[in-house]
C-alpha cells in the first residue's frame, strides 16, 4: 500500500471517530427539548403562582395612590375656594370701607361747621347784612357736605332720646332729672359717624339718671 493510500485511510478513520452517533445526537436533543420544556414549566408555574398576588400588590398600590390624589386634589380645590372668597371678601371691604380714613378727616370739618353755625344767635339770624350772608354760606356748605357724605354711605349718629347703646354711643356723663327714663341719651354732646355699618366715630353723650334711684342707691350703701 501506498504512502498515500494510508493517509487517506487514516484521515477516514479520524473522521470516522469525529462523527457522533446519530443515536447520541438524538438523544441529546430529546435532552435539550426536555429541558427546555421543564424551564418552561417551571416559569409558568411561577407566574401562575406569583402574578395573581403580585397583580393585586399593584392594585392595592395603585388604589392608594389614586385616593392620596383624590384627597390632594379635594383640598387644593377647597384651599382655592377658600382663596377665592377672601379675595372677593377683601375687595368687596376694600370697595365698601376703602373711604374710611379719608372719612374720619372730613368729620372735623363737620364738626367746625356745625359749631360755626351754633355760635350764632338765635337774635342774629334773621335780617340782612354781612352776618347773615356768611351764615347762609356756611350753611350752604354744611349741606353740601352732608350731602357728599350722605352719598358716600357715611352717616350721622344722633342718638338723643334713644336708649344707650355701648356700640356706638360713648357715655361721657349722667344727666339727674333730665324727664327721660334711665339708660336713656338725654344730651348729646358730639355725633357719632358710621360708614355703612362700620363704626367710624361714636357719639359722645350725657345718659338720663333718676335722681331718686341714686339717692336710693346712696341711701343703701349708707345702711
Amino acid at each position: 500500500m501506498s504512502t498515500q493510500d494510508n493517509q487517506d485511510k487514516q484521515t477516514e478513520e479520524s473522521l470516522s471517530s469525529n462523527i457522533m452517533p446519530e443515536n447520541d445526537t438524538d438523544n441529546i436533543i430529546l435532552d435539550a427539548e426536555k429541558e427546555e420544556n421543564e424551564v418552561k414549566t417551571n416559569i409558568e408555574s411561577e407566574a401562575i403562582t406569583l402574578d395573581p398576588v403580585d397583580t393585586e400588590s399593584q392594585i392595592t398600590k395603585m388604589e392608594k395612590e389614586i385616593a392620596d390624589l383624590k384627597d390632594k386634589l379635594l383640598r387644593f380645590m377647597a384651599e382655592a375656594e377658600n382663596v377665592r372668597k377672601r379675595s372677593e371678601r377683601h375687595l368687596a371691604e376694600a370697595h365698601k370701607y376703602g373711604v374710611a380714613n379719608f372719612a374720619r378727616s372730613i368729620l372735623t370739618v363737620a364738626d367746625d361747621l356745625s359749631r360755626a353755625l351754633q355760635a350764632v344767635p338765635e337774635d342774629q339770624r334773621g335780617g340782612e347784612g354781612l352776618l347773615q350772608t356768611l351764615l347762609g354760606g356756611v350753611e350752604a356748605v354744611e349741606r353740601e357736605l352732608v350731602k357728599v357724605m350722605d352719598t358716600n354711605n357715611i352717616k350721622r349718629i344722633d342718638p338723643s332720646g334713644e336708649p344707650f347703646d355701648p356700640n356706638f354711643h360713648e357715655a361721657m356723663y349722667e344727666v339727674p332729672d333730665s324727664g327721660f327714663s334711665n339708660g336713656t341719651v338725654a344730651q348729646v354732646v358730639q355725633p357719632g359717624y358710621r360708614l355703612h355699618d362700620r363704626l367710624l366715630r361714636p357719639a359722645r353723650v350725657g345718659v338720663a339718671k333718676d335722681a331718686e334711684e341714686k339717692t336710693g342707691n346712696n341711701n343703701d350703701v349708707e345702711n
